[in-house]
């Protein structure tokens, strides 16, 4: 078994979120707005980082991450320490006034500390990301992120989707396909709404990746949509005085436009 000490130098302190335990999927979210940029007025992009239930709208709170990082042009920026606390209720989430000056595809990755689910016995790590095209340029969206432990890269253009398109991913672990794994799949209704579901099964989505790693899934409303390939880690981690399992997620969010009806051609 690999040694865990220098993972705790990295991950310490661990934390406990104020939330009880619930049938919908942890999600790490980072959600830009706008999300995509297409002229000098809109290129100030709002970052909302946060860790939650995205579909019943459920707050959870988020230690300032370990990692809060923006990769364009082959360059990795860390922007942790300018993160902004904000307070959701009584949940602490995160935010960022990020300047677009440059065209090109942003990619912006978040990495929590460990969260420790009661109900599942186990830590819960999730390597967030997403993707902002910035000026008509998006090249690049369907590169592995340089050093993510895990990750799912983009086989569908992630600036360039309906809802109802078929949007295709392969998850990644340690830069390998993983095959036959799960990814949990849940919509963002947006601020102060929450999704209905007929049942309570139907909350989070589960697709299985195939053997070369790949899931393929149509989400069915417009707005973001949070996907999620799980793996069990090759590590363990200390909780009261016992070695805990970890769970790794390798999350995208994907934003996904409302299909217009045509108009009359000018």
């Amino acid at each position: 078994m690999r040694s865990v000490r220098p993972l705790l130098a990295l991950f310490f302190p661990l934390c406990l979120f104020l939330s009880p335990a619930l049938a919908q999927a942890h999600f790490g979210v980072v959600i830009p707005t706008p999300p995509t940029v297409m002229d000098q007025a809109d290129s100030t992009v709002n970052l909302e980082i946060e860790f939650w239930h995205p579909f019943a709208n459920q707050g959870m709170s988020l230690p300032r991450p370990l990692s809060f990082a923006v990769y364009h042009s082959g360059e990795k920026n860390e922007l942790v320490e300018s993160l902004e606390e904000k307070k959701v209720g009584e949940f602490t989430t995160w935010r960022l006034a990020y300047k677009v000056d440059r065209p090109g595809l942003y990619t912006f990755v978040m990495a929590p500390h460990p969260y420790f689910e009661p109900a599942e016995d186990s830590f819960i790590i999730h390597f967030t990301k997403v993707y902002v095209d910035a000026f008509g340029d998006n090249e690049g969206w369907s590169e592995p992120t340089p050093g993510l432990k895990t990750e799912i890269v983009p086989l569908s253009a992630p600036g360039a989707l309906y809802a109802g398109n078929v949007f295709t991913g392969k998850v990644l672990l340690d830069g390998q396909p993983v095959p036959g794994g799960e990814v949990e799949i849940e919509w963002r209704p947006g601020p102060d709404k929450k999704g209905q579901a007929p049942y309570e099964s139907m909350i989070t989505q589960v697709v299985k990746t195939d053997e070369n790693g790949n899931f393929n899934f149509a989400p069915t409303a417009p707005g973001w949509w949070g996907f999620a390939g799980l793996n069990a880690a090759d590590f363990k981690l200390p909780h009261e005085g016992l070695e805990k399992d970890v769970e790794l997620g390798a999350v995208l969010w994907v934003y996904f436009h409302e299909f217009r009806p045509a108009v009359d051609a000018k």
